[in-house]
């Protein structure tokens, strides 16, 4: 029980620093940032359960005022604002990432967490991002989509890098990736 609740607010930890890195803002309002690739490993390191707790923690901090988005964004307005539906998907993107880990091989870590942080971390995001920012910004999907792809190279990137970080991890220290239970 002690161990999780250090994991989950760990992991919760990494979010924060991620969006100590530099921001790129696009025309419609939404950040390139590095925290979804935080997403991606609590996700693919604590399961589905814990990943997504991590996340929780995070968002729950964000929203009692205090500036751990990129760019030191903070507070209740940033749920109003074009990125609610991809912070409403971090904690799904999380869990699904965690889960389809806990599915696979314990052999096969690089590929189920690459696999992993490209259906939760991304497509799942997306189905939350776009429809969000596309109500945010009265867009159309279609519109909102658009505004949407330029994530997709960065994200794509970030999916490998927690690919290749889940694998060094899982080499340092086998049992500390999320496998079945």
């Amino acid at each position: 029980m002690e161990r999780n609740l250090v994991q989950i607010a760990l992991f919760a930890a990494l979010i924060v620093v991620l969006g100590l890195l530099p921001k790129f803002n696009l025309v419609s309002g939404v950040p390139i940032t590095a925290q979804s690739l935080g997403v991606m490993l609590a996700g693919a390191v604590l399961g589905a359960r814990r990943g997504a707790l991590a996340v929780l923690l995070f968002l729950a901090l964000v929203a009692i005022g205090l500036p751990f988005l990129a760019g030191g964004r903070g507070g209740l307005g940033v749920f109003a604002g074009p990125s609610v539906g991809f912070l409403i998907g971090w904690p799904i993107a999380a869990f699904v990432t965690g889960w389809l880990m806990e599915q696979g091989r314990p052999a096969a870590v690089f590929w189920r967490a690459l696999i992993a942080s490209i259906l939760g971390g991304i497509v799942v995001m997306y189905a939350f991002g776009i429809p969000g920012m596309a109500v945010v910004l009265d867009k159309d999907l279609l519109t909102a989509t658009g505004f949407a792809a330029p994530f997709v190279p960065g994200d794509l990137v970030k999916a490998v890098v927690a690919g290749v970080t889940v694998e060094a991890l899982h080499r340092l220290r086998p049992g500390l990736v999320a496998a079945r239970d």
